[in-house]
């Protein structure tokens, strides 16, 4: 048996075991969500999966291929679109080679190394995968690292993502990019425990009200135009009501059967239509609100959407500073560093730790007058509850999984410890 070794920050741990494979782990977990473990490098922590699942993406080449050869266009016909769209055929072509490659790198290190592979493409991968798989690896982008995490609720499972394409993707829930190139380092670097665990915080949602439906459609696999968005769920809909389905009208809180790694967003499915709903936080005050809709975001997500709705610009800071120069104070700085460092400062104050069981909370361009007010335009929130007042409204968690939220639909977000999603931090 492998003991890890535990550092608690102002928290107790417990004592677990988890097994995966043949190799038996013995783990520190936290008491409660809101409790950290921290496994430092050279720890103890042995990563020795039996088996392993690697989830591949699309490629542009894939979906290009898949949409022509449906309208039963040939390849020559599909370079000339390409042409016409301004797209190079090669240069697709060239990137899909480019993703394959390094899908075979990681495959060649696992097997060479006694592993159980299964290689599927992420609309092959389901339920019964993450059952057999002892770990699960993301090949592509973070969008297809929030795919394979939105499957796991074994908090104990690893999911490890790798940006098989990093000229194209950031990639900032993959391993470093130095090992796209290099897994098998990787992996050797992870069969010797020179790696920490990281546990990151997901959301949950529990639906209730009258006339709600929480069957989702997946958008992850469809590219899918406005109207045929909301056709997916006017169908889901309808066969649920001819079926008498018990879960069409649902009075009592429903747990819906994914997590949010990055983020939840509600508002109207149609932008440009101010969204309507009413919002209390952490059990407080009911408030009527219209906006373009809100965000409620973990620490992982808070580098992705919800930064860039709230981050300002130097030009905006140097506004501000600007005003305060000729109203209050005329020594204020406006010289393009301190303008800079500001900007930073005030940026880097957005992000906060994954593994920290808190949420953070932005309502977009929120409307205030005498009817719709809005006390806390951004904050952090441990409880969010939102009643929908649209009409053709959505709910979309990590941009890959929506569903329908209209009028008379309540949502409670919150987190619990049961979902977090065991993932690696492993150093260049």
């Amino acid at each position: 048996m492998i003991a890890f070794s535990v550092m608690g920050k102002s928290c107790r741990t417990l004592l677990n075991c988890v097994c995966f494979g043949t190799v038996t782990f013995l783990t520190g977990r936290p008491v409660s969500c809101c409790s950290k473990v921290q496994m430092g490098i050279h720890s103890g922590a042995v990563f020795m999966p039996a088996k392993v699942a690697v989830v591949t993406k699309t490629t542009r080449y894939e979906f290009e291929q898949q949409r022509y050869r449906f309208a039963e266009l040939s390849e020559e016909d599909l370079k000339h679109l390409l042409a016409m769209k301004g797209s190079s055929y090669s240069g697709l072509l060239e990137r899909h080679n480019i993703h394959t490659r390094n899908v075979e790198r990681i495959v060649d290190s696992l097997q060479k190394e006694g592993v159980e592979v299964r290689v599927m493409r992420r609309g092959e991968y389901d339920e019964e995968t993450v059952r057999w798989a002892d770990a699960i690896i993301s090949a592509g982008g973070d969008g297809t690292m929030l795919l394979v995490a939105s499957k796991v609720f074994d908090k104990d499972k690893p999911v490890i993502g790798v940006n098989t394409d990093p000229e194209r993707s950031e990639g900032h829930l993959c391993l470093p990019v130095r090992y796209t190139h290099s897994f098998s380092e990787a992996l050797q670097k992870l069969r010797r425990g020179e790696f920490r665990w990281q546990w990151r915080q997901r959301i949950r949602v529990h639906l209730e009200g009258t006339g709600i439906n929480p069957t989702p459609v997946d958008l992850h696999e469809l590219q899918l135009s406005l109207e045929q968005h909301n056709q997916a769920h006017r169908i889901i809909t309808e066969g649920q009501k001819r079926a008498g389905a018990e879960n069409y009208s649902i009075s009592g809180p429903h747990l819906l059967p994914v997590r949010g790694l990055n983020e939840i967003f509600i508002g109207e499915s149609l932008s440009s239509r101010a969204s309507y709903y009413e919002i209390s936080i952490d059990d407080g005050p009911w408030e009527k609100q219209k906006s373009s809709g809100l965000n409620v975001c973990t620490g992982t997500g808070s580098k992705a959407w919800s930064y860039n709705i709230n981050k300002l610009v130097d030009q905006t800071v140097e506004d501000i500073l600007k005003i305060g120069k000729a109203q209050s104070d005329p020594s204020i700085s406006l010289e393009q560093d301190h303008i800079e460092k500001l900007t930073k400062e005030y940026n880097k104050s957005l992000t906060f730790d994954p593994e920290d069981c808190k949420m953070f909370l932005s309502i977009r361009e929120p409307i205030t007058n005498r009817v719709y007010s809005c006390s806390l335009q951004r904050g952090f929130a441990n409880k969010v509850c939102v009643r929908s007042r649209c009409w053709d409204a959505c709910m979309v968690v990590d941009g890959g999984t929506s569903f329908e939220f209209n009028d008379g639909a309540i949502a409670t977000i919150t987190m619990s410890e049961e979902d977090q999603l065991r993932t690696v931090i492993l150093r260049d």
